[in-house]
């Protein structure tokens, strides 16, 4: 695979996450004004909760609408479930791809050190010009607190005993500490790490080169077992596969060339 194919993998987890984060806004959208106590709405004044409604939709310059039932909207809080596992996606996406980016830019020599992070630091207190990974593992403890936010918020949730659920204080709190770390820290990944991401090219045709796993392109030509073959003198050695293969002569140079061209 190629470095292009591996980010645009990362690039279609952060579309997706974005396309999750809205779907879960459009259910939050919708307000329990109205119900009153426990969702009849008794003695609540006509037109009370579409005015009020309105207003915040003005205020706020987003779209908000009157819950469709009430008992539903105030016994139970599902929407703010749902948004809260959008974060957490959200959350283990951004994990993964962070610790990918700190295990490819590991190194520079005793590592994988395909890519190259930015250096935002002057280096390690105890080895000098060693670059650390800061925001990746920031982004990873944002990830695990997010997480954490979320298994509070679903635990909260399942305390709506009957009409009423009272823990709508841990659960605003936890969604909206959710949502502030997520923005913050994928804004600082993006513009202090990703966009700063160089490709180690010598060293990834390098490792490209020496891989074994490049015997399965010639599998269909000669078959497992002296594919086989050719792995073990390629490791025995220390040699390429295509060293080997053309010691071996296992395939006309040119097909060979085709066919272990990455």
């Amino acid at each position: 695979m190629t470095l292009g194919q591996e980010f645009g993998g990362y690039a279609r987890q952060v579309e997706r996450g974005v396309e999750r984060a809205h779907a879960a806004s459009e259910a939050l959208a919708e307000l329990a004004l109205g119900g009153t106590a426990v969702g009849t709405g008794l003695n609540c004044p006509p037109g009370f909760a579409k005015e009020v409604i309105d207003r915040v939709s003005r205020r706020t310059d987003l779209v908000f609408r009157r819950a469709d039932d009430h008992f539903e909207a105030q016994g139970a809080r599902d929407a703010a479930v749902e948004a809260s596992g959008a974060m957490r996606t959200i959350a283990v996406s951004l994990m993964k791809i962070a610790n990918d980016l700190r295990l490819l830019g590991s190194g520079p020599r005793c590592g994988l050190g395909e890519i190259s992070l930015p250096a935002l630091q002057p280096g390690s207190s105890t080895m000098p010009g060693k670059v650390n990974p800061v925001l990746c593992e920031s982004v990873t403890q944002v990830a695990a607190q997010v997480i954490g936010n979320d298994a509070a918020i679903a635990v909260a949730a399942t305390h709506g005993h009957l009409e009423l659920n009272t823990f709508l204080p841990v659960i605003a709190r936890n969604l909206l500490e959710s949502i502030c770390l997520l923005a913050n820290a994928s804004a600082l990944f993006a513009g202090r790490c990703v966009v700063g991401i160089g490709a180690s090219r010598d060293r990834t045709v390098e490792f490209v080169e020496r891989s074994l796993a490049t015997l399965t392109a010639l599998l269909p030509s000669i078959g497992y077992d002296r594919a086989a073959e050719v792995a073990k003198e390629a490791h025995r050695s220390g040699r390429t596969v295509r060293e080997v293969c053309i010691e071996l002569r296992v395939l006309p140079t040119e097909g060979l060339d085709a066919l272990l061209d990455p």
